[in-house]
């Protein structure tokens, strides 16, 4: 990839690289794509994670046996930002999230916002990597 994610097709490959690293648990890789300063919210939960460090390990943590697919990428080039659809997996459930990608002028992912279906209150145990709000 380019010093900067100036086409479209590199900011595709920045979030399809980060999605095929979640799916696989492949950390480094994940870890790759990300901006250290990276912002992560969460609206439905009202939670939000500032920093790779804390962000990675919220991936790592989070429970279950889940798998996500890309559904749709839509990439802005001139804005530095994408919109993905995807599909979880998590046992025998499904649920279709939307998020959106904001991207540094090295490529990397910068800030994160996951929309998924409902509401809900968060899981316990990652009030030490989170601020709610």
């Amino acid at each position: 990839m380019s010093k900067t994610a100036d086409s479209t097709a590199d900011l595709r490959a920045t979030v399809e690289r980060y999605w095929t690293a979640a799916d696989l648990r492949e950390w480094d890789t994940f870890a790759a794509t990300l901006a250290d300063e990276v912002l992560y919210d969460l609206p439905q939960t009202r939670e939000r994670i500032r920093g790779k460090e804390r962000y990675m390990a919220f991936n790592r943590e989070y429970p279950g046996d889940w798998r996500v697919r890309v559904e749709r990428i839509v990439a802005d080039p001139g804005g530095r930002q994408v919109a993905v659809r995807t599909l979880f997996t998590d046992g025998g459930h499904e649920s279709h999230a939307v998020h959106f990608f904001t991207f540094d002028a090295q490529g990397r992912i910068s800030e994160i916002t996951d929309f998924w279906p409902e509401p809900y209150e968060p899981p316990a145990g990652r009030e030490h990597l989170v601020e709610r709000y």
